[in-house]
């Protein structure tokens, strides 16, 4: 495997790199949770929970609505779905949460992924007898039209008595690779993805794991907006693109003409609408979703000067001096205003 890796890692086309830079810019820009408005980032995080639960579980054939999702979550009772659906759902919203919420102290390695397994299924009645194996017997890839039915059998990926050798050699692989830095993570991660969802390990699972470690290796890796822009989301609106991409790199595999370029260029178009989605979270429309309420009046004070000073706004409204400061911070951060001069004569102008 980590010869294999590392032939693909070096034989990137020119538009893929493209692709990476254009992302790693706008992760650049990302303000990290610290630095913008707990209230504000905890109400994203709620409802990229749900988004993301309902589309990576519909994904796999499930039928709750977004709305459907929040109402089970805050536990009301929904009559009109199968216990499986709601079973299927419960258990992606708090493993998902988990990795949100735990992702630092989180490990990437096979015992992790087996725990993640059990933890998805844990409510699901049907799969008591195998949370937390590798798969005991075959298993297809489906996929599932928008009323959840089965229209037809992707591939079928690798023989169970082939899954730990393959699973390990897999996991050890990335795990050298993204610890290693001379290859771009994103190429690891989404090497890692294909391959899992090539193997299939699990006798059911499979596609929701692969999204959970998605957003958990994104977030080891640096990209921490994961948590207020949903991935799933954006997989499911592409969904016929999604599985025709790994259909069309995953029939190479093993092959002389081995061809990985059809899964880059989706699993990156994803990732690049994911991150401009994030920055545009920060967009003049939306810096009112952003900003604390004293923050809030800050900005709404200084939009209109042409240049201003901070004792000008501690003399135009009634905001204690550190509040201001640090609100004139978070502004310089969202690129809406800019600093002129150093020290105690700084002045600013809005952008």
């Amino acid at each position: 495997m980590t010869e294999k890796l590392k032939n693909r890692l070096e034989k990137v086309p020119a538009e893929i790199i493209s692709a990476l830079a254009k992302i790693d810019e706008l992760k650049g820009r990302w303000i990290t949770g610290a630095e913008l408005s707990p209230q504000v980032l905890g109400r994203l995080k709620r409802s990229v929970l749900i988004t993301s639960t309902g589309a990576s579980t519909r994904i796999e054939g499930a039928k709750l609505s977004d709305e459907d999702v929040e109402k089970l979550i805050n536990g009301l009772n929904i009559q009109k779905f199968a216990d499986r659906d709601k079973q299927e759902v419960q258990g992606y919203y708090e493993l998902l949460e988990n990795i949100f919420n735990a992702w630092k102290t989180l490990k990437f390695n096979e015992n992790s992924i087996k725990h993640f397994h059990k933890e998805l299924l844990k409510y699901s009645e049907k799969d008591q007898g195998h949370l937390g194996n590798y798969k005991f017997g075959e298993n297809k890839v489906v996929a599932y039209d928008a009323e959840g039915r089965e229209i037809g059998v992707i591939f079928n990926p690798t023989a169970p008595h082939l899954v730990p050798k393959e699973m390990s050699e897999l996991v050890e692989a990335t795990k050298a690779f993204l610890e290693g830095k001379r290859y771009h993570p994103l190429l690891v991660i989404a090497n890692f993805v294909v391959e899992f969802l090539k193997i299939h390990p699990f006798q059911d699972g499979n596609g929701r794991i692969s999204r959970v470690l998605t957003n958990l290796l994104m977030l080891k890796s640096g990209y921490l907006y994961m948590p207020y822009v949903s991935h799933e989301k954006y997989i499911e609106d592409n969904k016929s693109a999604y599985y025709l991409a790994l259909r069309n790199s995953q029939k190479t595999f093993g092959k002389k003409d081995e061809n990985i370029v059809p899964w880059f260029e989706f699993f990156f178009s994803m990732l690049l609408k994911q991150a401009e989605a994030a920055i545009d979270l920060m967009s003049n429309e939306n810096i009112e979703k952003l900003l604390s309420e004293q923050q809030l009046s800050v900005w709404r004070f200084v939009e209109n000067l042409e240049v201003f000073s901070t004792g000008d706004v501690v003399a135009g409204t009634d905001i204690p001096r550190p509040t201001i400061k640090q609100a004139l911070e978070v502004l310089l951060r969202l690129k809406r205003i800019e600093r002129i001069g150093q020290g105690r004569g700084a002045r600013y102008k809005v952008v």
